[in-house]
């Protein structure tokens, strides 16, 4: 065989193998479907329709649909499999504290100094406590350094002291991969910046305070007269968890629950215990599942449909849960993790609903409001795409469905 012949054969063999390796088409063909049936039965052909796509033929979908007008279930398949969540846990997470923590709760850190000023002199410790503000910014720390000097203080000789203790000192979740962008689960940070002290100390000498200070890790004491308060709502955090699907927000709001609570200092067990007993109240307490974290980057979180379901119903009954939730909530074609999705389609300006990725899990679950008016709440978990394309495309469908006349 000519060395020509062979480069061909191998230049084809690649090109064979490189097909093989790209995305299935998009074959949905739902948007076409004209079925003159009563709703809901069209709502119901159009997803068995969706549901007989090769895909399905290497993974697995868990699909739950409900009328929450009529108060019924419009649509089920595997509603109870229990299936990883990725972001979508996200949902549990906020809603459960704005259940639990109420919709004026703030997200604190603060300034505290113990000894005496004299002649602009501050001779003991000032002491930075963190409260897991993941917002705290170079704003916040500028007025940190500008309640000193409302006192008159120039110099400083004592302590810095960092009081982490709202929560422990794991600064990863369990079950998160090594090579994931982890956010630091630190209470004390700035800018997802782990070295708040550091940051306060080039701030007090860029500001002229002059410093004779040792460095230390501590807890407040009662004794100590309060300087200062940072803090920033649970509405703000929300806004940026859910809409930019930000794991460092969704993290510090879990950790929250547990200190809110009296858990000192907070652990992952101690926030999943109180998001398991919403859970119990919805009704699901009885089923084995699996609370890890609260951003859904671990692998360990395992989740349904059918509860997701759950809690979204519980939301919408719940004036004030639903109140801060929906706002939250990235909007199909407009803004968030959904900008881009959805465009020109029913569900554009109609769905709003959390995403979810991990490797092999896409996610999307939240509300939207049917042709007939009714509104509607949903959970769409697929589990083991290797294209996610795939199966976003797939969810994109499902809410057009939904949301079509």
């Amino acid at each position: 065989m000519s060395k020509i012949k062979i480069i061909l054969l191998l230049l084809w063999a690649a090109v064979a193998a490189s097909a093989q390796e790209t995305e299935e088409p998009d074959t949905f063909q739902v948007d076409t479907i004209d079925v003159a049936l009563p709703w809901p039965r069209n709502i119901q052909y159009r997803l068995d329709s969706l549901l007989r796509h090769p895909m399905f033929e290497t993974s697995t979908v868990g699909l739950e649909v409900y009328d929450l007008t009529a108060d019924s279930i419009l649509y089920k398949v595997n509603e109870h499999q229990m299936l990883r969540p990725a972001s979508t846990m996200k949902l549990l997470t906020a809603i459960t504290a704005i259940d639990k923590l109420g919709g004026s709760y703030q997200f604190r850190t603060q300034l505290y100094y113990t000894g005496k000023v004299e002649d602009h002199t501050l001779t003991g410790d000032l002491y930075c406590v963190g409260g897991f503000d993941p917002r705290f910014n170079i704003d916040d720390m500028n007025a940190f350094v500008e309640s000193i000097r409302c006192m008159g203080v120039d110099t400083i000789r004592g302590s810095i002291v960092a009081d982490r203790s709202m929560k422990d000192a794991d600064l990863l979740g369990e079950g998160w991969c090594w090579d994931d962008d982890n956010p630091p689960l630190s209470p004390l940070t700035i800018g997802r910046n782990t070295q708040f002290v550091d940051r306060f100390i080039r701030q007090l000498v860029d500001d002229g305070v002059v410093l004779d200070v040792r460095i230390s890790d501590g807890t407040l004491p009662d004794s100590a007269f309060h300087l200062c308060s940072r803090f920033h709502s649970i509405d703000q955090i929300l806004l940026r968890m859910m809409k930019q699907s930000d794991n460092f927000y969704a993290e510090a709001m879990f950790y929250q629950l547990a200190a809110h609570q009296g858990h000192r200092p907070a652990r992952a067990k101690d926030a999943a215990a109180i998001v398991k007993r919403l859970i119990s109240k919805v009704g699901l307490g009885h089923r084995p599942y699996r609370i890890a974290d609260g951003s859904g980057l671990s692998l360990y979180n395992y989740l349904s449909a059918d509860l997701e379901v759950r809690l979204l119903r519980y939301a919408y009954r719940n004036s004030t849960v639903y109140l801060h939730l929906l706002p939250s909530l990235p909007v199909a074609g407009s803004d968030g993790t959904l900008r881009n999705r959805m465009r020109g389609s029913f569900a554009a300006d109609n769905v709003k609903a959390k995403t979810g990725t991990l490797e092999g899990v896409s996610a999307l679950a939240g509300y939207c409001t049917a042709a007939n008016g009714h509104r509607l709440c949903f959970s769409i978990i697929n589990q083991g795409v290797m294209h996610t394309s795939n199966a976003r495309r797939f969810q994109d469908r499902v809410c057009n469905a939904l949301c079509a006349p």
